[in-house]
């Protein structure tokens, strides 16, 4: 059946894959756009733009009534991340208020912190890395939303990889650019990681199925090594073998404060999200995508 949604990113990397599996359901997609070449390009898609700023919840407030479904994809990956993040739940919450209507809410896994060899799920307790300590009161606020008429639900994706973007991507551009592939430290540190394909499902499948007040995983069950992240990276940009292990410090010269998401050692399960929403990752894994797919990430880096 045909719903509304309105997302606030559409041209990110998750929100744009989201945006296109709902429109290949046969939703009516509209997304924010803080700029005229954002809008252009949600049309490209088929997606409708509304003009509004995240850091300024008054420019969308008041149409989110509008929609049967409000997905929050958006992050601005900047020093307001944590403060717009939660002005945005908080408004969305209010104007989704006593309406029945779904608010699905995009966290990450790194709030799990170190998880050990014992596998992760839903019910596992946060320990979240300091660069996302502020997320968990952020996902209670979704979940106890769920007592407010709005149905709520939280998505946690592991690392996404897929359609030469992501983090992965960034690994692969280095790569192309230096001819040789990195790793942080010793890289024996697991990565539980997501196709974008399968993430995009997973939300679909969580517009018609999650009952208010969930949280679920999204991993496809296969943690990989950061070193074989980067073994396959280097294969895919043609300069097999040519890896190197650079230090944390080395590392934030170019990524900052994720560096302490990527040296996480995350085994996660979704078994939840198999369960209650019948979700099952068809997507090639990481090594099948980066060898197939050599091109499509060889383009993102031009």
């Amino acid at each position: 059946m045909s719903k509304t949604i309105f997302l606030t990113s559409g041209t990110g990397y998750i929100g744009l894959a989201v945006a296109k599996a709902a429109k290949a359901a046969g939703h009516d997609v509209t997304a924010l756009a803080r700029s005229g070449a954002a809008a252009a390009r949600l049309q490209e898609f088929g997606v409708k733009p509304h003009h509004g700023d995240l850091k300024k919840p008054e420019t969308f407030r008041d149409v989110l009534k509008q929609f049967d479904v409000v997905i929050h994809t958006a992050a601005t990956n900047d020093r307001d991340f944590s403060s717009a993040d939660e002005q945005a739940v908080v408004t969305i919450i209010d104007a989704l208020k006593g309406t029945d209507k779904v608010f699905i809410y995009t966290s990450g896994v790194w709030v799990l912190g170190n998880t050990g060899d014992k596998p992760a799920t839903a019910d596992t307790p946060a320990n979240p890395a300091k660069l996302v300590a502020w997320r968990p009161p952020v996902e209670q606020k979704v979940r106890d939303a769920a007592k407010q008429g709005v149905r709520s639900s939280v998505i946690r994706p592991g690392v996404v990889y897929g359609h030469g973007g992501g983090i992965v991507g960034q690994y692969f551009a280095h790569a192309k650019q230096h001819g040789e592939a990195i790793y942080i430290g010793n890289g024996e540190n697991r990565w539980s990681v997501v196709h974008v394909d399968d993430l995009a499902h997973l939300y679909l499948l969580a517009v018609d199925k999650a009952p208010a007040g969930s949280v679920f995983h999204a991993t496809n069950d296969q943690p990989v090594k950061q070193s074989a992240v980067a073994e396959w990276v280097a294969q895919a940009a043609g300069v097999p073998g040519k890896v190197k292990s650079i230090t944390p410090e080395q590392a934030t010269q170019s990524w900052g404060a994720y560096v302490e998401g990527l040296l996480l050692d995350q085994y996660i399960q979704s078994p939840h999200a198999k369960r209650t929403l019948g979700w099952e990752p068809k997507a090639p894994s990481l090594a099948e995508d980066l060898k197939q797919n050599a091109r499509e990430f060889a383009a993102q880096t031009k």
